[in-house]
């Protein structure tokens, strides 16, 4: 299964990691077929480390602060499968704490900073195609909408 995120900035084609985060998977396709994270925007972006959304609180007329929303639920992390490697590309699940993950995912921009989540967030997929458009996102940029492809 893949997923195609479509920004401002262009598209990222993404291919999940579905025997190593079956759950999480699961709760990302979930959320992306419903239609969440449409219009959400990037609102946490820190040059070579990670591009970050899917805060609610990012959507027009929103409140609260934005990296700070989620889908009024949380999932548990799952760390033990052969992919738990944050590098160029990695998609992962933004958490404020173990079990504490919901709607918010990072991708990295390379390994020089991120080897310290590894064993600490999820990945559930990889950039396969589209790192150019990684590259260009910048923070207040949009999340146009998330096309799952089975």
């Amino acid at each position: 299964m893949k997923a195609v995120i479509s920004t401002n900035k262009g598209e990222m084609e993404v291919e999940f990691f579905e025997n190593d985060a079956p759950n999480t998977v699961a709760n990302f396709v979930k959320l992306s077929k419903d239609g969440y994270y449409n219009a959400l925007k990037w609102h946490r972006v820190i040059n070579d480390f990670v591009i970050q959304g899917g805060c609610p609180n990012t959507r027009e007329g929103a409140s609260g602060a934005p990296g700070t929303g989620g889908p009024g639920y949380q999932i548990d992390c799952e760390l033990s499968g052969e992919n738990q490697y944050h590098d160029r590309g990695v998609l992962s699940m933004a958490h404020a704490g173990r079990n504490t993950g919901g709607s918010q995912f990072f991708i990295c921009h390379s390994r020089r900073q991120t080897a310290h989540l590894d064993g600490n967030h999820t990945v559930f997929g990889k950039v396969i195609v589209g790192l150019d458009v990684l590259d260009a996102i910048r923070e207040g940029d949009t999340i146009d909408r998330i096309e799952i492809r089975d």
